[in-house]
């Protein structure tokens, strides 16, 4: 094929057959990247960025379209997301429409996808050896993607489904209300997620097809010119151009511009100096000064808001958040800029207040503005700037790897900014050039007349109006007279401040890297005493100037008692509060401090360039041992600690089915409502007396990994020992942990609740299925290959094709001496529902072992193994997989080996014993906890005295029982009414149900479909409804506590 390349960039030299044309010159990169890199064009004008790392476990590709919901027709919002859904439903070359998936799942492999402002990614990974045919499966979406109409009304339901997933999330209701309120001739304006209404109802009044106009749009839009393709594997570069060649040059090209909205920008005039005031769904407060900002791209030398946003965001002396802090008025703040499309960026400052914070905001939108008024008097400070340069540049020389298909698609999204080709893996982080003069106009930018000012929380008054799409209620009105006089002429306050200079930015990168070093599998235990263990590994992979330090105070006076629990977690609030502003600039330098209750006991970890970690752990331990409280930062932090506990009430239903099967499982686990009630007797006198007895009785054990010697590591848990001296041991029969409770063989048991919510329209559903101890190493590795056979034809038969939720997870749990499989789901069906269909799914998943032929089933074989050898990106991930190990109390750092040796031995035959054993319903040994989240909005008892008969029927029929009529619900109504006066309120919702199903049933000639409710009745009656947890916990056994797999000995360095 030869086709002139008529717009080529400079530097691009086109191959002697005419096929592409690669960049001449060298990709700036980090020094730590060892990977090689080409940039080519193909004649269709798609941009590929070729990437060779010989060491990769998986590969992966991501492609980016220039197109996004900006680019929605009016009357068909959502449509850009639409097209993300429809797109992967099967192509011409292969159009098996979960074919993609399938190859993926089978083959070590995941992909995703998102559909932004201006932009849509699409990405995934896979095992290295089979790139080339996932690659050719992704490039047909690009090339003839079928948008099966037979898969069209489906993924609308799942775009649907998705929008109601986010209704009650705080942050999609303020960002669609903002752009709700934006200047509504530009399309930013519209609504992006989109839904049944704006993809169905709406269109279909004015007579358009969603589908139809999806074609219009594909064809439109998805233009080679507009694509920018990466692709990442093992191959040689040569050989991963070929296959890019060979499949992406057929793309079209239809030569279209970068779709931007012309003529409006999204905040005029009309929109500045308005105040926004909203209800959130949590009990928070919050708020948000926006500015229209210089677009950002253009500016990658110089990257002005960097600096702009370093200070105002700073967390130190003198700084904004450290002003509100002494006040009592904030708890956290975030300043950064955020690019829209081309040509549109806003400049935010977030701030999270207390109570008292809420009552005084105008006073905190002054503070912010005499901040900004001495940034503007006081001139750029070229130090600062340098500063932050140089940390960048620190950070870019040492980059880490991380996931590939994360990787590759973070760059095909800065492929399509204004940089340089041969700088696009250098620009998005590096800053080149100081140019004051464009930091001070951008500091004019953010200007009392030019600015949105919005108040979030629940103790607003005067909402009165209501978002269409998230239904959130707002009031929106002019920013007062007296505010804005104000920050006209803010003045400048005296106790803000330039904050000094940064001790903790590295000077020291010395590795002392050794040669053919052949790297250790396991930490050794380098100190073993009653005070303290310690686990070493010095970096013998990643060579980088970093360390890992984890420290683990074990102290049984943390869980003793849940008062003692909550102190705890007030005191680690405290400290945490207390150290911000010193320990902010070693954030900002790349070394970050963690500090929060893990076990049994308090953990606290340093993670970040080596230089100056011992110093911030010295300082940490010190302000650890010495705090003294400020009784009205005390306040703040409790009442934030106090918001933490009764929000988790509005998490999403499938985090707190999870939270609530959590609750049932561990043997220990007292609950946010628990926490929250005790909480709010506890004073600062109470705190200030207990936490010193943490330390009255512990023992430290710590992993050091990374750059650091042998000596500097055993320095460093000294540092713990001397500074918080326990004055006695601690005995072996305090550290017993927390074990797992036993379900009985054959036992099944469900736990209904309400969602909280009284909004939530979804409910969920855990069903947790045990299988047994964690260290019966064959029955673990069954489980996982189980596991891995399951994932793929799970997401496909009840998200893809049942349409029961958006989120719908298969998974298996290991906990302490307990190991367990287990589906999630989220749906607006009743949960009871939900499990016959996990169930059948489940009868069906042995059909699909049965029918597996040896080659597949070795595949799957295959991809398990291929996931479970996958080695560590960077230092964290390796750090992170040995810490694990350490605190399960098991220290089985061979778990990766002798998994992967009883896989390999596993039959077919014997994955199907394990299958009818542990995981079939019917099995006399299947031991089964479900629990279901039920949305009140969707509940059939609340509708129990409804007169309205249809509305009803409508609830009934979502519910799947689409055969009764309303003459048969009336009826089964009027006979509940009688049969069920004193019964509990589960009962009734029971007693409901079942007779609906009979009724449904009785009247139902399709065998088929009758069988399916007898097993639905069947299940009502011998599922046994747990009422109260504490007391099902209280009878139940308990697993074996963890111990390591190998006497101490065998873990001394040799």
């Amino acid at each position: 094929m030869s086709i002139s390349f008529e717009k080529l960039p400079p530097n691009f030299i086109i191959s002697s057959d005419e096929t592409y044309a690669t960049l001449s010159i060298p990709l700036e990169k980090s020094e730590n990247d060892d990977r090689e890199y080409r940039l080519i064009i193909l004649p269709n004008e798609l941009e590929a960025l070729l990437i060779s790392d010989k060491e990769t476990d998986k590969s992966s590709a991501a492609i980016d379209v220039h197109v996004g919901q900006i680019s929605d027709p009016s009357n068909l919002q959502g449509l850009a997301h639409f097209c993300e859904h429809l797109l992967f439903m099967g192509t011409e070359k292969y159009p098996k429409e979960n074919d993609y998936n399938e190859y993926l799942t089978k083959h070590n492999g995941t992909c995703n996808a998102y559909t932004g402002i201006d932009n849509t990614n699409y990405y995934f990974d896979v095992g290295h050896e089979h790139l080339e045919g996932a690659l050719d499966r992704f490039a047909q979406f690009f090339i003839c993607p079928l948008f099966n109409d037979d898969c069209t009304d489906r993924e609308l339901k799942a775009v649907d489904s998705e929008y109601k997933l986010n209704l009650q999330e705080d942050g999609w209701r303020q960002f669609q209300l903002e752009k709700s309120l934006s200047n509504p001739n530009n399309p930013y304006s519209q609504f992006g997620i989109g839904n049944l209404e704006s993809l169905k109802d709406i269109p279909s009044k004015t007579g358009l097809n969603a589908r139809t106009e999806l074609l219009k749009f594909h064809d439109k839009f998805y233009s080679a010119n507009l694509i920018k393709l990466v692709v990442l594997g093992r191959e040689p570069l040569d050989k991963l151009n070929e296959w890019v060649v060979e499949k992406f040059s057929i793309v079209k090209n239809k030569s279209i511009p970068i779709p931007v909205p012309e003529g409006h920008y999204p905040i005029t005039e009309k929109e500045l100096g308005s105040q926004i005031s909203m209800k959130p769904v949590k009990d928070n407060h919050g708020l948000e000064i926006t500015f229209p900002f210089v677009d950002q791209q253009p500016h990658y030398n110089t990257k002005p808001s960097r600096y702009i946003s370093h200070l105002i965001g700073h967390e130190g002396v003198g700084s904004i958040l450290s002003l509100l802090k002494k006040k009592g008025w904030a708890n956290r703040l975030n300043a950064f800029s955020s690019h829209q499309y081309v040509g549109f960026e806003v400049f935010k400052i977030s701030i999270d207040l207390t109570e008292e914070g809420l009552a005084h905001y105008e006073e905190i939108v002054i503070i912010c503005f005499q901040y900004i008024e001495m940034l503007k008097q006081g001139g750029v400070k070229e130090w600062i700037f340098r500063e932050v340069q140089s940390i960048a540049s620190i950070d870019f020389k040492f980059q880490e790897k991380y996931s590939p298909s994360y990787y590759a698609s973070e760059l095909a999204v800065y492929m399509q900014r204004p940089y340089p080709r041969e700088l696009i893996l250098s620009s998005p982080h590096l800053i080149r050039e100081y140019d004051p003069n464009l930091i001070n106009e951008e500091l004019n930018y953010l200007c009392w007349d030019k600015c949105v000012i919005t108040l979030s929380s629940k103790l607003l008054k005067g909402f009165d109006k209501k978002e269409k799409w998230f239904s959130t209620e707002y009031k929106f009105e002019k920013i007062n007279e007296n505010l804005l006089k104000a920050i006209q002429n803010p003045g400048l306050h005296p106790d803000l401040k330039i904050h000094p200079s940064n001790i903790f930015i590295p000077s020291n990168f010395e590795i002392n890297k050794l040669e053919n070093v052949t790297p250790c599998t396991r930490p050794n235990l380098i100190k073993d005493t009653t005070l303290s263990r310690l686990w070493y590994k010095k970096d013998d992979t990643f060579w980088i100037p970093k360390v890992e330090a984890h420290f683990l105070i074990r102290t049984p006076i943390v869980h003793s008692t849940p008062l003692n629990f909550v102190k705890t977690r007030l005191y680690i609030g405290l400290v945490i509060d207390a150290f911000t502003e010193y320990a902010y600039d070693a954030e900002i330098a790349g070394l970050i401090y963690y500090l929060y209750i893990y076990n049994d006991g308090i953990a606290v970890s340093v993670q970040g360039y080596n230089d100056k970690s011992p110093l911030l752990i010295r300082k940490i331990v010190e302000k650890m041992k010495s705090i003294q409280f400020d009784p009205n930062r005390f306040q703040k932090v409790k009442e934030d600690l106090k918001r933490k506990f009764d929000n988790h009430s509005l998490d999403s239903p499938n985090y707190q089915a999870m939270y609530y099967k959590s609750c049932a499982i561990m043997q220990q686990f007292w609950t946010h409502k628990e926490k929250s009630k005790l909480l709010e007797k506890i004073q600062c006198e109470d705190v200030q007396k207990f936490y010193p007895t943490l330390f009255d009785q512990v023992m430290f054990e710590g992993f050091i990994h990374g750059n650091m010697s042998r000596d500097d590591s055993l320095d460093m848990i000294k540092i713990l020992e001397d500074i918080l001296k326990p004055s006695e041991e601690i005995l072996k029969s305090q550290l017993i942990g927390n074990r797992s409770v036993c379900i009985p063989d054959g036992k099944k048991f469900v736990y209904s609740m309400d969602v909280p919510d009284e909004k939530e329209i979804n409910s969920a559903i855990e069903y947790y299925v045990q299988i047994g101890d964690k260290m019966d190493r064959e029955l673990r590795a069954k489980l996982a290959l189980l596991g891995q056979i399951s994932e793929e034809p799970s997401y496909d038969q009840l998200r893809t094709k049942e349409q029961l939720g958006y989120l719908v997870w298969c998974m298996t749990e290991e906990t302490t001496g307990m190991m367990a499989f287990r589906i999630v789901i989220q749906s607006e069906k009743d949960p009871i529902y939900l499990e016959n269909r996990i169930e059948e799914f489940l009868i069906k998943l042995q059909t699909i072992i049965e029918d597996m032929s040896e080659e597949e089933y070795k595949k799957q074989i295959a991809s398990l193994i291929s996931k479970k050898l996958e080695k560590p990106k960077n230092l964290g991930e390796e750090s992170y997989k040995y810490w694990y190990h350490i605190c399960s109390g098991y220290y089985e750092f061979n778990k990766v080996e002798i998994d992967v040796s009883n896989l390999r031995k596993i039959t077919k035959s014997e994955l199907l014993e394990f299958y009818k054993t542990y995981i079939h319903h019917c099995s006399p040994v299947h031991k089964k906890l479900s629990i279901h989240l039920k949305s009140k909005n969707l509940a059939l008892l609340k509708r129990f005295n409804s007169t309205d008969i249809k509305k009803l029927h409508a609830l009934v029929s979502s519910h799947g029982f689409e055969s009764i009529t309303e003459d048969e619900l009336k009826g089964a109504i009027d006979i509940l009414k009688v049969q069920c006066a004193g019964k509990e309120i589960r009962e009734i919702d029971v007693e409901i149900k079942k007779l609906l199903l009979k009724k449904i049933s009785e009247m139902n000639s399709d065998q088929e479909e009758s069988k399916e409710m007898e097993i639905i009745l069947d299940k009502l009656c011998k599922d046994i409804i747990i009422e109260d947890l504490l007391l099902f916990k209280s009878r139940m056994k308990l697993s074996p506590d963890a111990m390591p797999v190998l006497p101490w000995n065998n873990y001394y360095e040799n």
